[in-house]
């Protein structure tokens, strides 16, 4: 089999995605049965990225643009390089969002943080993609415990483009 046959049939059996490295920094506060009053550190570093490329670009797919991710999040106050793990799903198409939606654990408690960057248009794309508001709930409950907005900063663009690898 030459290599062109051989690539076509790596994708066609969806055995090629990639994976990029994103850090996201800001600031969260706590619901006031949850922590003391005012802005605090917050940051998540994800590895996030689809493991099949052919499901990835598949607008009727149910694995359309949506991405495993995988990672660390900090909430001052709360927890310092917890692993966390969820997915990313650019819904361009959709709501004009990207949705990041990941759990974590603290002392045996579950939670869920779910983040939105919106309003993504082609003339807005500095501040659309940059910045992401978001709520951290308990996630047996439901119960709201921290907001939090957060940015992708701009001068780790090129970090964030070269971590861009097949996986």
């Amino acid at each position: 089999m030459g290599q062109l046959a051989r690539v076509k049939q790596i994708f066609s059996e969806g055995r090629v995605g990639f994976v990029m490295d994103e850090v996201m920094t800001g600031t969260h506060e706590f619901e006031p049965a949850f922590g003391p009053p005012g802005k605090r550190h917050m940051e998540f570093r994800v590895t996030w990225g689809p493991k099949s490329l052919a499901e990835w670009i598949h607008p009727a797919g149910d694995r359309f643009m949506l991405n495993d991710m995988e990672g660390t999040v900090t909430v001052d106050g709360l927890c310092y390089f917890t692993p966390c793990r969820g997915t990313l799903a650019l819904r361009y198409f959709k709501d004009h969002t990207i949705r990041y939606s990941f759990e974590f654990t603290v002392n045996d408690e579950p939670y869920l943080y779910v983040g939105e960057k919106v309003h993504i248009y082609p003339w807005n794309l500095l501040w659309s993609h940059t910045t992401c508001f978001g709520r951290i709930t308990r996630k047996e409950t439901g119960e709201l415990v921290s907001t939090s907005v957060t940015h992708f900063r701009l001068r780790t663009a090129l970090d964030f483009v070269r971590s861009m690898r097949l996986a």
